[in-house]
């Protein structure tokens, strides 16, 4: 069995890679269990300073990487080196605090003296997509190697060529060899590696049915998983809003990554007293959106990264359509390429597609709230809660909305991102447990308590 990645913008096959038999899937684990017992003995600042060499190599070699990205995915290249410069800030974060978040903390305990510590889990699979194919991994790998752990990586098949820049950059900075590997194997593979009992944890980053399976897995093993899963973000439009500003955001938000992000705004739900003047920004600022090439610096949406992703969106919209949507597109897209043209839907109630499931590419959706209560209704009448948005003059709006949003993240008056200084992950079918920020480092250790009687 081989997998192939194909350059979605022109349809040629890129590269082929191996699928490894139980043979080879055996000795990496075994060199990765001998490598993280000895990595989990170095001093943190030691682990501290391998990642500060990684963040420079992620930096020096940013333009060569992202043309990399851009090639298997599709992503315009100048996002693409913005995702490997945002990877640098996830080592530098982890070097920087990951001494102060894993010490020891002392408890006061009557006649006895109590000590919690955070200890290395051991080895952990990961399981990480194609649409942010490094900053993804990175995200989880830098505080999971802070932590002392050792970690396989299971990607997504039509991005292995980024799956092992990410390793050679990581052995390149000083990662002890085997530390970090890559397990090319299929899906059904998958099983046996969670079953294996050097195998401590499991994070995943998908689809929401790839996740639930990844879940029954991992509990039927008894082990920890960290799932962050699908999103379909509501961005919700209040009727003191700056109009222009929230559709630009809105628009931009949608629109990253070609629509390809779990935590792009997907869903506007706009207050009745500006819905017509926000669709007539949002048209506009859609009609600027330059699709092309993603080689060219000028180019805002790329192509989709698969031909089956482009083909199920444009079935979404028609089917949105046949529920009653009207779809709005300003833009012819290249013949070759897996492209779908930025869309606008109007006229979407409730039951439509456009809000039930979630729309993967750069189409978003328009839904009419009457009032507070009828755009908080909205917003969380969806089986996902990763992020979501309010826009309004009023910071006592805002904070009765971002109470009562059922999300991971709620951005005012702006888009929701991922920051490495802050908890990231969703409820719902967006999945549980957090990456980055001071949680994110405590999802894969064992929190140990010793207590000596005095």
């Amino acid at each position: 069995m081989h997998f192939t990645s194909i350059d979605p913008a022109s349809e040629k096959t890129l590269a082929s890679y191996s699928h490894m038999d139980a043979t080879h899937v055996e000795r990496t684990i075994a060199q990765c269990v001998r490598a993280q017992q000895a990595w989990a003995q170095k001093p943190i600042a030691e682990r501290a300073a391998v990642l500060r060499r990684l963040a420079a190599v992620l930096l020096a070699q940013a333009p060569r990487v992202a043309s990399m990205i851009t090639a298997e995915m599709g992503k315009p290249l100048s996002q693409a080196r913005a995702e490997v410069e945002k990877c640098a800030t996830a080592c530098t974060y982890y070097a920087d605090r990951a001494e102060e978040l894993l010490a020891p903390r002392h408890v006061d305990v009557p006649q006895a003296t109590a000590t919690i510590h955070a200890e290395a889990l051991g080895i952990v699979l990961c399981i990480m997509p194609w649409n942010f194919p490094l900053w993804q991994f990175i995200r989880f790998a830098a505080p999971a190697l802070m932590a002392g752990n050792g970690i396989l990586l299971k990607h997504a098949p039509t991005t292995w060529g980024s799956a092992f820049e990410a390793v050679r950059m990581c052995r390149e900075a000083g990662v002890p060899e085997e530390l970090v590997a890559c397990l090319v194997i299929d899906v059904a593979d998958v099983a046996t590696v969670i079953a294996d009992a050097r195998v401590r944890a499991v994070t995943f980053t998908g689809s929401t049915r790839g996740g639930a399976a990844v879940a029954a897995l991992a509990g039927a093993n008894v082990k920890k998983s960290v799932l962050e899963l699908g999103g379909s973000d509501a961005y919700v439009v209040l009727d003191d809003a700056n109009v222009e500003e929230a559709a630009r955001i809105c628009v931009e938000s949608r629109c990253t990554n070609s629509g390809q992000s779990c935590i792009a705004a997907k869903r506007f739900i706009v207050q009745r007293g500006v819905i017509d003047a926000f669709t007539d920004a949002a048209m506009q600022h859609l009609r600027t959106m330059h699709v092309g090439d993603p080689l060219d610096e000028a180019t805002r949406i790329g192509p989709l990264a698969r031909r089956d992703l482009r083909d199920g969106l444009l079935d979404q919209v028609r089917r949105a359509v046949e529920g009653g949507a009207v779809a709005q597109s300003w833009h012819d897209v290249p013949d070759v390429g897996f492209y779908v043209a930025p869309t606008l839907l109007t006229n979407v109630d409730a039951d439509n597609v456009a809000l039930t499931e979630e729309l993967f590419g750069p189409v978003a959706a328009i839904v009419e709230a009457s009032d507070d209560a009828d755009a908080l209704a909205l917003a969380n009448a969806s089986r996902y809660g990763l992020g979501g948005a309010v826009f309004t003059a009023d910071p006592a709006r805002a904070l009765w909305f971002a109470q009562r949003l059922e999300c991971g993240t709620v951005a005012v008056n702006d888009m929701v991102r991922s920051d490495a200084r802050l908890p990231f992950g969703g409820v719902k079918d967006s999945g549980y447990g957090r990456e980055l920020g001071p949680h994110g480092i405590m999802e894969f250790v064992n929190v140990k308590s010793v207590v000596v009687r005095a």
